[in-house]
């Protein structure tokens, strides 16, 4: 079981790298800290499986973009919510909205993959694994990861 001073040395510096990755996920400063405080509730309410875990900033910003998705689901779905920043403002940034669309559209595509196809691409694009460590991680050979990446992302671009 981990104690609070090991929990406080490996996960709290963490904490403004995982701020940034929230804030551009969400692009509003409260909801990325109510994003990381949920996630250091996660943590430490899960703290007796964190010695187990070899590269903690992956395993954080996999469980944060996964916290992010899951906000901006219910806000999507709860159309009572206030309206996004830029859209509040009166801005016609295009690029903003553009990009909002986008992501809306990538996750709505990888509610198509496989729950392989999305592990292997998580995998990939956000913690950067090599195939080696994905082959170490989920017992496939790289063969078997490289067609499930590639199908995957040719999913997700007919999509878009």
């Amino acid at each position: 079981m981990m104690d609070g001073r090991k929990f406080i040395a490996d996960y709290m510096p963490l904490r403004e790298a995982l701020y940034r990755i929230a804030y551009h996920i969400l692009e509003s400063e409260a909801d990325a800290e109510d994003a990381l405080q949920d996630l250091y509730v996660k943590l430490w309410n899960s703290r007796d499986a964190l010695d187990g875990i070899g590269n903690p900033k992956g395993y954080c910003i996999v469980l944060l973009k996964n916290i992010c998705i899951d906000r901006l689901r219910r806000k999507e779905n709860g159309r009572s919510e206030s309206l996004p920043e830029t859209l509040a403002s009166g801005d016609d940034s295009s690029a903003g909205i553009e990009g909002k669309e986008t992501l809306s559209r990538v996750l709505r595509a990888m509610d198509g993959l496989s729950a392989s196809q999305r592990e292997v691409l998580r995998m990939k694009a956000v913690e950067g694994l090599s195939y080696e460590e994905m082959a170490e991680r989920t017992g496939m050979n790289n063969l078997t990861l490289r067609v499930l990446l590639s199908q995957a992302r040719k999913k997700i671009r007919k999509e878009l």
